[in-house]
């Protein structure tokens, strides 16, 4: 019978902890559709050993040659997702969100290495994402609930599927799961006293470069958000076990 008392007793110590742990913690959720731009950035690192004067037939130093050090034309495509907003602070909040994205890059094969000869019409090399992205937001408020914030921080991705047609040994060798960085920049303005609406830009490039042979290649995302957000009340967060004044005659 004690140790049944104790129990329900702990289970209610508990429960009431976790009320307001989450009253202190939880400051909103969010969704937000997205225009995004990408390109890839390739470095051949035996792009030295080129030589005008090379036997094409015996020495053809074909590593030299494919690919060649460039950087892609933007591949234009959209995303989706949600977030919650956490952390009790006026300047500093935490949001993770999951998201859906399209990166890619438009590309012109090469067809001859060793003279630059390129496909005539590009192609494209598409990657669908799943992400799970953490940012911290430091706000500078400027009055009227509106705020400018600066967002930095990482994405985990998870590669869902792709299709790839140029440089495919390389492009098409991206890994299944991989993280990247992000800084954003965005403001904030409130539609009504719960729902605000947003509108954000984000730099987003892979921390570290990809290898394969001695060529190293990296993605790099531009993107831009606009979506709406619900933030309850401050008062019922903040005091959701506070007593209330009901008026001189309550």
């Amino acid at each position: 019978m004690i140790d049944l008392t104790l129990k329900k007793i702990f289970i209610l110590l508990l429960m009431v902890f976790l009320q307001k742990a989450n009253a202190q913690f939880f400051r909103g959720v969010g969704i937000f559709a997205a225009g995004d731009h990408s390109a890839h950035m390739y470095t051949n690192k035996d792009a030295g050993q080129k030589d005008p004067e090379v036997d094409v037939a015996n020495n053809f130093p074909y590593n030299a040659y494919y690919p060649n050090s460039h950087i892609s034309h933007e591949y234009f495509s959209w995303g989706a997702g949600i977030f919650a907003e956490l952390l009790n602070r006026d300047r500093l909040r935490w949001q993770t969100e999951l998201e859906y994205t399209h990166k890619g890059a438009k590309e012109k094969e090469l067809i001859d290495p060793f003279i630059g000869t390129r496909a005539g019409g590009f192609s494209t090399n598409k990657y669908t994402y799943f992400q799970w992205n953490n940012y911290l937001k430091f706000y500078n408020p400027i009055g009227f609930s509106s705020h400018w914030y600066l967002m930095p921080g990482i994405r985990l991705e998870y590669l869902f599927k792709k299709s790839v047609s140029a440089f495919t040994p390389y492009a098409g060798n991206m890994p299944l799961i991989f993280f990247s960085g992000n800084v954003g920049l965005g403001y904030e303005f409130p539609i009504t006293k719960t729902i605000y609406g947003f509108t954000e830009y984000h730099w987003n490039p892979d921390i570290l470069s990809h290898k394969k042979d001695n060529v190293t290649y990296r993605n790099r995302t531009f993107e831009l958000r606009v979506g709406v957000m619900y933030r309850p009340r401050k008062r019922n967060i903040d005091d959701c076990n506070a007593p209330k004044y009901h008026g001189p005659a309550y």
